[in-house]
């Protein structure tokens, strides 16, 4: 329910002239002052390193944080000083033709679809890049900000904040070259077939094994392992401390240990989400215990490349025979570089927010000790100089003041903030205006947004919420409701997630759910891919899901249909329900 703003005495303003729209894919909740300092400088700087390369108009997105919540506003490339939002059509038309930049970028756009320029992305993200990013986060990494005195400290913060905003850079410098293929292939079939952008993309599915979990391929040699070692299997079924079962694990002689330490070694210091404030990997036990687990009961996804071929078979028919050929290279350049979605998160962003986190925490022990904040997890919401500052002698802003900004970042949720800031945009000019080799691009982009953000319209009831099918198959199971990592060691093997959205920081339970069901998010949001990796059902974009569904309930859930459905009520809510 959304907050009376006279009660929250929290007012929005824009942060500039033209539209604002309010980011709902990655950030359900404020984001903390400490990451919100490499996030504003990170992501335009590698948005707009990549929208040159492929030629496209929009120069970047700019973000804003307003009272935490993140808005972004699009920058079009060689719009008028101080100008925001889509321009007028004789505008737009008139920059297309005559402004040099402009042109450049249209002759851009053109060579990187005749050359596919992804082609030659991916093969620098897995010779360069990604060796790079490894390297300077191990050198991060390297660093035990516990060892350190407080100008070291200091001194290790400024690195992990601006390490962290080049990890930023470079998840989004490749955004293009991850997404444009997928967004070409399908732009082109719906237009050809009027297929759904579920069925199209279904056949994506295999095509990004990271997206069934960080570390999915060391997880699964683990669980070979284990299944193959009684003393494994032995050790991994011992109750009690869930720390104690990862060491006994990664001590065992034979496969075991190794393949558990490397297992842990990647998942340790990365974040389960996107900011500073969630938990990383090495801080969840349990989480990883039971992950292992159910990994080692086996993989429900077997059978998936069988029922892939014959969707593609079928999909492929309702393709105009004149179109085919070029189908079957539209959808193997989309299966190519999909990978990158997940990998540039995993080895760029995810990694540095881990490490700066680690820095964070320990500043915020210090903090702790000396009385200036009341918890070490508020430090995260200081800014770095104000980090500094209390570091140092500085006595503000106070314990008071930082558990206020905490706890308006732990319960403020979307509903508390406006969708729009100033206005929304006026519709897009039409595809007309743009010549040939700039509109495949635009068609593209916008395929890939609208399948990333479109959620459901359907009407919700007590009994029943409907949203976008995203995986079929049909599932009964407690409902889960869950709003952040905090909430993660509540999952149990088979129950049914119930969260705002999914992201990063859910991976480490992906091997542990029924089924999917969130509130926000379209047919390419991250809870859409894994359940489609998964091939466990999934309903996203109901809107209404997490306060309809109560924790606990008994639920169906119909991937087919796109329709949750509540069987029974917990036993308290039950009660609650019937007391006059």
């Amino acid at each position: 329910m959304k907050r009376d703003p006279s009660v929250t005495g929290v007012r929005f303003e824009a942060p500039g002239p033209g539209p604002w729209e309010i980011e709902r894919a990655h950030f359900t909740r404020p984001v903390t002052r400490f990451a919100a300092e490499p996030l504003m400088r990170g992501m335009p700087r590698g948005f707009a390193e990549g929208s040159v390369r492929y030629g496209l108009l929009m120069s970047h997105m700019q973000p804003a944080a307003v009272n935490g919540f993140m808005y972004s506003q699009a920058v079009i490339h060689g719009a008028p000083p101080g100008a925001s939002g889509p321009p007028p059509k004789l505008v737009l038309w008139l920059l297309l033709r005559l402004h040099p930049g402009m042109r450049a970028r249209i002759r851009q756009s053109r060579r990187a679809f005749e050359q596919k320029l992804w082609r030659e992305d991916l093969d620098r993200w897995d010779r360069v890049d990604r060796p790079r990013a490894t390297e300077k986060n191990l050198a991060v990494q390297a660093i035990d900000p516990a060892q350190l005195d407080t100008e070291a400290l200091i001194a290790h913060l400024r690195r992990a904040q601006a390490h962290m905003e080049d990890m930023t850079a470079l998840h989004h410098r490749y955004n293009f070259a991850a997404i444009l293929p997928a967004g070409d292939y399908l732009a082109h079939v719906s237009a050809w077939t009027g297929a759904s952008a579920g069925e199209a993309l279904a056949l994506l599915r295999g095509s990004t094994p990271l997206a069934k979990g960080v570390a999915a391929e060391e997880l699964e040699v683990l669980a070979r392992a284990l299944r193959a070692s009684a003393a494994g299997r032995e050790a991994l079924a011992r109750r009690g401390d869930p720390q104690a079962t990862l060491d006994a694990l990664a001590a065992l002689d034979g496969d075991v240990g190794p393949a558990t330490r490397a297992y842990l070694d990647l998942v340790r210091f990365r974040t389960t989400g996107y900011d500073v404030s969630d938990k990383t990997g090495g801080e969840l036990p349990d989480t990883l215990v039971r992950a292992i687990r159910a990994a080692v009961d086996g993989d429900r996804g077997a059978g998936a490349l069988a029922a892939r071929e014959a969707k593609e078979k079928a999909l492929r028919e309702r393709v105009p025979a004149a179109h085919r050929a070029q189908f079957d290279e539209l959808l193997g350049e989309a299966r190519l570089t999909n990978r990158l979605r997940d990998e540039r998160a995993l080895y760029s962003d995810s990694w540095g927010t881990g490490l700066a986190r680690r820095a964070v925490i320990e500043a915020g022990r210090r903090l702790a000790a000396a009385g200036k904040v009341d918890d070490p997890e508020h430090a995260a919401d200081l800014s770095l100089e104000e980090m500094i500052g209390l570091l140092r002698d500085r006595r503000e802003p106070s314990a008071a003041e930082l558990a206020a900004r905490a706890a308006w970042r732990a319960t403020a949720t979307l509903a508390d903030a406006p969708p729009w800031l100033n206005m929304p945009p006026g519709p897009p000019p039409p595809i007309e205006v743009f010549p040939a080799p700039a509109r495949r691009a635009s068609l593209a982009v916008d395929a890939i947004m609208s399948s990333m953000y479109k959620e459901s319209e359907a009407r919700n009831t007590e009994t029943a919420v409907r949203g976008l099918s995203i995986n079929e198959g049909v599932y009964e199971g407690t409902a889960r409701v869950v709003t952040g990592p905090d909430d993660f060691g509540r999952i149990q093997q088979g129950d049914v997630l119930v969260t705002r959205a999914t992201s990063a920081s859910f991976n480490v339970v992906l091997p542990l759910l029924g089924a999917i069901v969130t509130d926000r998010g379209g047919q390419l949001c991250h809870a859409a891919i894994v359940a489609r990796e998964y091939g466990i059902p999934g309903v996203v974009g109901t809107r209404e899901a997490t306060v309809t569904i109560p924790d606990g309930a008994r639920v169906r859930v119909d991937g087919a249909a796109g329709e949750v459905t509540i069987l029974a009520r917990p036993p308290e809510r039950r009660a609650q329900e019937a007391s006059p």
